[in-house]
């Protein structure tokens, strides 16, 4: 029997590891059980030894519709965060800097959509294949507040990040691809078969070279300032908490929640 609730794991390959966020229902929202979920499963590849790496794919529809806002997200988070405010930003950074920490590679696979929290679990993948159709977006940005965890800046530089962070606009996969939030996008119907086939060539590769050569790359990042950057941004998260906007968009939000457990 399969330890998961939420997650479906299989071996579409010798030395390859698929998790399939198993959601549909939800359209793969990531709620906080399913987090920790995650962080469990790919923690249990990196000690497995025919496991090399791990490919992260939604079920149904999409990818993933982001945080699930319907449920309690701080109730036994994975990590510990200090009080306050910042207090959930400071837990989903350490969220997603553990899949950096990882010895193994893991492959994010993004169709249909990824939305906001989506595109932080994504972004923390050490790469990222995307369906050329597939819709990329950060939506609340134009309504509450910045990214949990802040990997515009440092993953697309500032003239692109720059322009998501003012707009919230959507892009689709192959603009994902061109301004570097994915490695490359293939049509829709080719992207499970091409996405394996980088997992294979990767397999293909001893774990012990594999975590080195991981590392190198993540740690130069942090040389660069790259962790610290996303870190800083924590603080800015939690003031715009104190916004008007934040208040009426929580609000909406509960309100909308109410109304579909009253329908229900």
């Amino acid at each position: 029997m399969s330890p998961y609730n939420l997650l479906l794991i299989d071996t579409p390959a010798e030395g390859v590891r698929r998790i399939t966020l198993n959601r549909p229902e939800k359209r793969n929202a990531i709620s906080t059980p399913m987090r920790t979920e995650l962080l469990h499963a790919l923690r249990a590849h990196d000690n497995e030894p025919d496991a090399r790496v791990t490919i992260i794919r939604g079920a149904g529809p999409c990818f993933s519709s982001g945080y699930d806002l319907s449920s309690p997200l701080m109730e036994n988070p994975p990590f510990y965060s200090a009080p306050g405010d910042g207090q959930w930003a400071r837990q989903a950074n350490d969220t997603w800097f553990s899949v950096w920490d990882l010895a193994k590679p893991v492959i994010a696979q993004i169709h249909g959509y990824a939305i906001a929290g989506a595109t932080e679990l994504a972004s923390a993948c050490d790469l990222v294949y995307v369906a050329a159709d597939a819709k990329i977006s950060y939506p609340v940005v134009r309504v509450a507040s910045p990214p949990d965890w802040q990997y515009h800046t440092v993953l697309l530089g500032l003239r692109h990040a720059m322009e998501l962070m003012l707009t919230g606009d959507a892009i689709d996969g192959t603009e994902a691809a061109r301004i570097g939030f994915a490695n490359r996008a293939y049509p829709a119907d080719e992207l499970e078969r091409e996405v394996l086939a980088i997992a294979v060539r990767i397999a293909g590769v001893p774990s012990e070279l594999l975590q080195i050569n991981k590392r190198s790359v993540h740690r130069a990042f942090d040389v660069w300032g790259a962790r610290a950057a996303i870190r800083a941004g924590t603080e800015l998260q939690a003031l715009a908490a104190h916004t008007e906007a934040a208040a009426q968009f929580k609000a909406n939000a509960l309100a909308a929640v109410k109304q579909a457990v009253k329908g229900g």
